[in-house]
């Protein structure tokens, strides 16, 4: 098994990430290099940029990327950016700048998403949205690379096990096979 039914829109808050085979979503300062020349199956790109209706993100990864919309900039629709700090933010067309806690956020994108999917892409709102049960699915493609340090998917020390079950048809405890080799170079 290496991949599932494809992306469907279905109003889901969906925690999604290209994460790293130690566990790592971003460089230590957010950088996303380590993607180049990474390759995904034929049509998932499109799978997402149709079945995405907004995108929730957090301050520091929105300032790294530089306004760079998502998918290549294949997708175009809102963008909510959680920040503490509002007021001191770029303006960007399509971003909405919130500053309230994570559920309302939530509330906020689902709406916006117009019955499509709200994808979370930030570790720490993700983590925080887990915590509260809002999280409908996580949704990881780990590419072949081993980074060492940056920003982890999931970091909650001293935090409980969260279980999770695989979705797609067999055991949804089926632990996945991966296999990969060190490439020369």
């Amino acid at each position: 098994m290496t991949d599932f039914a494809p992306q469907t829109a279905g109003g889901k808050v969906l925690w999604h990430f290209t994460m790293s085979l130690d566990g790592f979503v971003a460089g230590p300062n957010h950088e996303m290099d380590w993607l180049a020349g990474a390759t995904v199956r034929p049509g998932l790109i499109d799978e997402y940029v149709q079945s995405t209706g907004a995108i929730l993100a957090g301050r520091d990864g929105w300032e790294v990327i530089n306004g760079a919309r998502p998918y290549g900039g294949g997708w175009d629709g809102p963008l909510f950016v959680l920040t503490h700090h509002p007021e001191d933010a770029t303006p960007a067309a399509g971003v909405t700048f919130l500053s309230c806690d994570v559920a309302e956020a939530v509330r906020i994108g689902l709406e916006a998403a117009k019955g499509k999917n709200l994808e979370v892409f930030s570790p720490t709102i993700g983590r925080q949205l887990l915590e509260l049960g809002l999280i409908d699915e996580i949704d990881l493609h780990v590419a072949p690379v081993l980074l060492g340090e940056g920003k982890r998917l999931y970091d909650n020390p001293g935090g409980p096990t969260i279980p999770l079950g695989r979705v797609g048809d067999g055991d949804p405890r089926e632990v996945v096979n991966l296999r990969y080799r060190p490439l020369e170079g």
